[in-house]
């Protein structure tokens, strides 16, 4: 549970930003042996947003553009801003950090900066994060951005994972409320468990195999996935943190305004509706539009359900992400 602080922390705003270039079902039909009607089935997803290299479309640059639009929502400049959190595993370079070269971007020096890798956590436990870092006194106003561009590292000749993931990035700006101590987070959890890496990896070389791993057509540096394994992983730990997030925080279903839930797989969302109890107008569906966009789900999510007024002022909302790693977080706000 959060501290008993004197004061609490508002979502001040939140903006979003997807690539130019859609990759739609029927264009992988031509790029590998699928169908549309089996990655429908399968996935829920119709298509998704890539990075145009083409164009010169870049990861700092829909970040850029979501976090912009984050500070615009909440009447804010980059200068306002005393920390920058980047939630991604695919920033331009290992160094610097996408953080800073944000930080130049939007005029935010001299705020603190730095990326986070949580995988398809990121966004959750950057939240998590910031409202903790608020609530120490340490800050006034943070801003957080989730954001994955896996286009970059998929191997498009191989149907494993190619079909599941898009580009997207989501931002918000939390900031200290001085008048409403209520609002902020309620509970939060941040765990993780290196046992099951190998399921969903990247190795860079031969040696970042595990011994005994299947032989894989996936090219060296690009994503690898043991789809059985990720999906028992994630039916699991979904289902795990939104009834632990209840249970902990005495709240039922009806109290919930919206679970805002990482996109992963229609099926593993579906599932978790079905065991918890949960109505569809509480959980929001994009994967249909986005494919999976890893860092980025969560935060875009977010941002339509902001932008459609489907999110207001004292609402209760549960965040839930689980990812590579393997990851699962949860983050319950009074908004």
């Amino acid at each position: 549970m959060s501290g008993q602080a004197p004061f609490g922390v508002r979502i001040a705003g939140t903006g979003s930003a997807v690539p130019s270039k859609v990759l739609a079902n029927t264009d992988l039909e031509q790029m590998i042996d699928t169908s549309s009607e089996w990655i429908v089935k399968r996935t829920g997803i119709h298509q998704r947003h890539i990075l145009d290299q083409e164009k010169g479309e870049t990861t700092l640059d829909i970040e850029r553009r979501a976090i912009t639009a984050a500070l615009d929502a909440a009447g804010m400049t980059g200068s306002d801003l005393d920390l920058l959190i980047v939630a991604s595993l695919t920033s331009e370079m290992r160094c610097p950090s996408n953080a800073c070269r944000l930080i130049e971007a939007i005029g935010a020096q001299p705020a603190g900066a730095f990326d986070l890798n949580a995988a398809c956590c990121g966004f959750v436990y950057s939240l998590n994060i910031a409202d903790s870092l608020i609530r120490s006194g340490r800050h006034r106003a943070i801003g957080i951005v989730g954001c994955d561009t896996l286009s970059r590292y998929i191997d498009y000749t191989e149907r494993t994972v190619s079909i599941l993931f898009g580009d997207a990035a989501g931002a918000a700006v939390v900031v200290r409320d001085d008048e409403h101590p209520e609002r902020g987070c309620i509970y939060q959890k941040i765990e993780a468990d290196g046992r099951g890496w190998e399921s969903l990896y990247m190795p860079r070389r031969e040696e970042d195999v595990p011994p005994g791993a299947p032989e894989s057509d996936v090219r060296m540096g690009y994503l690898r996935m043991n789809g059985r394994e990720v999906y028992k992983f994630a039916v699991s730990k979904f289902q795990y943190v939104i009834e632990d997030a209840l249970e902990q925080t005495g709240l039922k279903v009806d109290d919930i305004a919206q679970f805002v839930c990482h996109q992963s797989n229609i099926r593993i969302i579906e599932s978790a509706k079905e065991k918890i109890g949960l109505p569809d107008d509480k959980v929001y569906i994009n994967i249909d539009k986005y494919g999976n966009s890893s860092a980025g789900s969560v935060a875009l999510c977010l941002d339509e359900l902001m932008q459609q007024g489907r999110i207001n002022p004292g609402d209760k909302v549960v965040f839930v992400a689980f990812g590579a790693g393997m990851t699962w977080s949860s983050s319950v706000w009074q908004v």
